[in-house]
């Protein structure tokens, strides 16, 4: 198994798109500021059809440490999660994606 790399994403991208080598360094660089941007603000980063990538806010709470059993306070802080698509978990799981009907309670419930 391989590691997918900033450097093969590059690759890539210049493969696919067609940019130079440089070009497709530069977007991949600027997607990828990008999006630790906004998750530095504490905002989501939803990529259809790939996941959403979310900020949690983890409180306060006690720990033991494992080699001596003394209880320390772990401090509150923010953690990165990400959740699939299910487009995303089909294709790792080699799954075709059902077909999705609109659901009819949400439309009525919305007045339309």
């Amino acid at each position: 198994m391989e590691t997918l790399t900033r450097s093969g994403l590059a690759e890539a991208i210049y493969v696919a798109v067609g940019l130079s080598r440089n070009e497709s360094a530069a977007l991949l660089e600027a997607v990828l500021e990008r999006v630790a941007t906004v998750l530095e603000t504490g905002d989501s980063v939803k990529i259809s059809g790939f996941g959403t990538f979310l900020i949690r806010q983890k409180g306060e709470r006690i720990g033991r440490n494992p080699k001596t059993g003394v209880e320390v306070p772990i401090l509150p802080r923010r953690v990165l999660t990400f959740r699939p698509s299910q487009v995303l978990k089909a294709r790792i799981n080699g799954d075709s994606l059902p077909a999705t009907e609109p659901k009819a309670e949400g439309m009525k419930a919305r007045g339309a």
